[in-house]
């Protein structure tokens, strides 16, 4: 059906260190073209430091899969900062940029990188952003996951020179950033004595509403969506977009069976709808897929 590339995002849990690992070395033979690796959601992370993190990467890149550091979305210390510097200097792995001072530190000095990744927190939103950051030297913007799909094309029309696009297909949508730890706080924690809680939940601390319907999910400092984002069902009109590259989070359990079925219906050998109803057993909650069509995040819209 199309050459779009399926990229794996960076993990947004806090996983047990042997899970991690184990999750990765599995990745090394699943069916994705790009890995993106890193802690992007909370310095306090520390099962994985960026050494490790270092080696996943180039066992990944050796099976000739395509690696991208991912940087923290909140920066909030000269800790945070140092680690931000190693990872924008690692001198092998292009970097995907998810806050203003990681984008300073890639375009500054003396020899600014002229191939890097606009990540999906940097609020670009309309042509004019999007073409500063081409002038900057990011070569790939991965779309804003609340953009639709009009939204989407309208920016890529506006853009005078070729850039990939990445949208993100697959995953509890990542909604907003705090610098309160909600997790710490449902347990009547401080931030700085979390006591690490974050590790048993693989997928998240479900909320829901007094009706008891799912409404959001707690993710340390994220909040995340209770539905999960698939778009699965709608890969005609992306393809048909010329979308460059997909990207599925990890979840907690099924991601290699979720990456085949993007695989199989991308490669014509499963139509999306029959991939689409296959995949929601695996979800660890109901589907949605509003924002891609303009609507209500939460939707789950049929194309007619």
């Amino acid at each position: 059906m199309s050459h779009a590339k399926l990229a794996l995002g960076p993990l947004l849990y806090y996983w047990p260190r042997q899970s991690t690992l184990a999750f990765y070395a599995d990745m090394v033979e699943a069916p994705v073209d790009i890995v993106y690796l890193g802690e992007t959601v909370c310095s306090r992370r520390h099962e994985l430091r960026l050494s490790d993190w270092l080696d996943v990467a180039a066992a990944c890149a050796d099976a000739g899969k395509e690696v991208v550091l991912s940087s923290q979305v909140l920066v909030e210390s000269e800790s945070d900062l140092k680690t931000l510097r190693r990872i924008i200097t690692n001198g092998r792995f292009r970097v995907e940029a998810n806050d203003m001072g990681a984008v300073h530190l890639l375009t500054g000095g003396d020899t600014p990188a002229t191939d890097w990744i606009a990540g999906p927190t940097l609020n670009i939103f309309n042509p004019s952003t999007l073409a500063m950051f081409a002038d900057m030297g990011a070569t790939r913007w991965v779309a804003p996951p609340e953009m639709s799909r009009q939204q989407i094309s309208d920016l890529r029309a506006g853009l005078a020179r070729g850039m990939q696009v990445e949208i993100f297909a697959h995953g509890r949508l990542p909604l907003a950033f705090s610098a309160r730890c909600f997790t710490a706080r449902h347990f009547n924690l401080q931030k700085d004595t979390c006591e690490f809680r974050c590790l048993e939940f693989a997928d998240g601390i479900p909320l829901k509403t007094r009706e008891g319907e799912p409404f959001l999910t707690l993710n340390g400092i994220q909040t995340q969506s209770a539905h999960v984002h698939t778009l699965l069902g709608e890969l005609p009109a992306i393809t048909a977009d010329g979308i460059d590259i997909l990207r599925i989070s990890p979840q907690g359990e099924n991601t290699g069976d979720i990456i085949r079925l993007f695989r199989h219906a991308l490669d014509g050998i499963t139509p999306p709808a029959e991939a689409l109803k296959a995949a929601i057993p695996l979800l660890p909650e109901a589907p949605c897929n509003g924002f891609w069509h303009g609507r209500p995040g939460v939707e789950q819209f049929v194309t007619a």
